[in-house]
């Protein structure tokens, strides 16, 4: 088997040791729960409750609003308080819907099917569709659209994520340890959809255990098959990926399914597979408590919707004051000043830190060594790009391909000056997509 990757990436230190050994524990919350209606790409759901009705677990409280859209489900039974602003990881303020957990966590009653055969590839996706699934990678683009491209004969690859390349999180390496028939499973129900697909379940090599279990379960499998990549991130970003496994390149404005490629991430595939065969909709994720702050870092089972402050307090509190609180991994995460915000379908992880050592580091004039460019996995120039960025050229940006920075912060990881580079481009691509859609 060989070991596949892509031209640049880094090696950062993965953290992992803290929690990769730590089987997942469900978490159920006893406060209030929060159900941001924004917590995917595209229109937010617009809800079907209202104060004071009763709700069960599993019982839909905001339907999607349009076909890029995608439903909420309440994941305990309760009482809406209310529909009111919040605010998100993000640091933005959204209306979410609030309720008020009885603990009881009485559940409506699901309709799985008894055979992935007696669906039809409408009924598969309608099912999806209807359960809310989207990416939990961090993305959110909902599920059913990425499962419906224009052309589904040419999809010729569907490719399982399972790289888990950020560091310190360990949730999908787990899910893949502990429960690898569901990941199967949910990629059998994603090649129902498309005959000419091949099925590929992508893992890094640091992760043997996980390679050789489920190697084994689909050694007789003829759609399906393992792909060991090179550890190194940003393996699990989607354009790299793609090109490790099929060895096909795709641009900012190309989606995978015009390189025959339909990409999603382990949870996301446990969810498509729940969906289908079991009837449940999409109200639990795996998340990640991790960092050197934290008394006992954890994985957990968690309700959609439970404050951050109750996975603190699962794990047995601080062991040091934190400096630096992120949701999701130190590469690509948002930093946070605020633990009353909830976990949404696309949370990953809590990392919480002793040291902010990017608030420490002193920014020094560029010395031209050309790390930032031999490591960007996009063969972009950064350091160019961020002295463009700071002038708010933008169409030296557009001319230099400043818009196919995907954002992986290698740059500013490998840049002896200290320079935050990756910030400054991803602000000025956020500029040039807000007048994009401003024209």
């Amino acid at each position: 088997m060989g070991i596949l990757t892509f031209k640049g990436g880094i090696h950062p230190y993965d953290g992992k040791e803290l929690s990769k050994d730590k089987p997942i524990l469900p978490l159920n919350p006893k406060g209030d729960l929060v159900y941001p209606l924004s917590q995917h790409i595209g229109a937010p759901a617009k809800p079907v409750v209202q104060k004071g009705d009763h709700v069960l677990m599993g019982q839909m409280i905001a339907e999607a609003a349009g076909f890029v859209s995608a439903p909420i489900y309440a994941s305990v039974s309760g009482t809406v308080k209310g529909i009111e602003p919040h605010l998100t990881t993000v640091g933005s303020v959204v209306d979410a819907i609030v309720i008020e957990n009885d603990e009881k966590y009485e559940t409506v009653k699901f309709q799985g099917a008894d055979s992935l055969d007696e669906l039809s590839k409408e009924e598969i996706l309608k099912r999806i569709s209807a359960a809310g699934v989207v990416g939990m990678g961090g993305a959110g683009f909902p599920t059913h659209v990425k499962l419906s491209p224009k052309e589904p004969d040419k999809i010729e690859y569907i490719l399982v994520n399972g790289a888990e390349c950020e560091p310190y999180l360990t949730s999908d390496y787990r899910r893949m340890l502990e429960e690898p028939e569901k990941v199967v499973d949910g990629l059998k129900v994603m090649l129902r959809l498309f005959d000419r697909a091949k099925g590929c379940i992508c893992i890094e090599d640091n992760k043997p255990d996980c390679i050789a279990k489920i190697s084994e379960m689909v050694k007789n499998e003829p759609r399906i098959e393992v792909k060991a990549l090179k550890t190194k991130y940003p393996q699990g970003a989607e354009r790299m990926l793609i090109y490790a496994v099929t060895k096909r390149k795709i641009n900012s404005s190309m989606l995978p399914a015009d390189a025959g490629c339909i990409v999603d991430n382990i949870d996301t595939v446990v969810a498509i597979y729940k969906a289908v065969m079991l009837g449940m909709p999409l109200m639990h994720r795996i998340v990640t408590v991790t960092g050197d702050a934290v008394t006992n870092p954890q994985n957990y089972y968690v309700p959609v919707g439970t404050n951050y402050q109750e996975l603190i307090d699962a794990s047995g509190g601080f062991k040091a004051e934190p400096k630096k609180l992120i949701s999701g991994g130190p590469m690509m995460g948002f930093s946070m000043f605020d633990m009353n915000v909830p976990v949404t379908k696309t949370t990953s992880s809590l990392l919480c830190l002793v040291k902010d050592d990017v608030a420490d580091m002193k920014e020094t004039a560029c010395i031209n060594c050309g790390r930032c460019v031999s490591d960007c996995p996009e063969n972009l120039v950064p350091s160019r790009l961020a002295k463009v960025a700071e002038h708010h050229d933008y169409a030296r940006f557009e001319k230099m391909n400043g818009m196919e920075c995907c954002e992986c912060g290698c740059c500013s990881y490998v840049c002896p000056a200290k320079r935050p580079l990756a910030q400054s481009i991803k602000s000025m691509r956020k500029e040039i997509l807000a007048n994009r859609k401003k024209k």
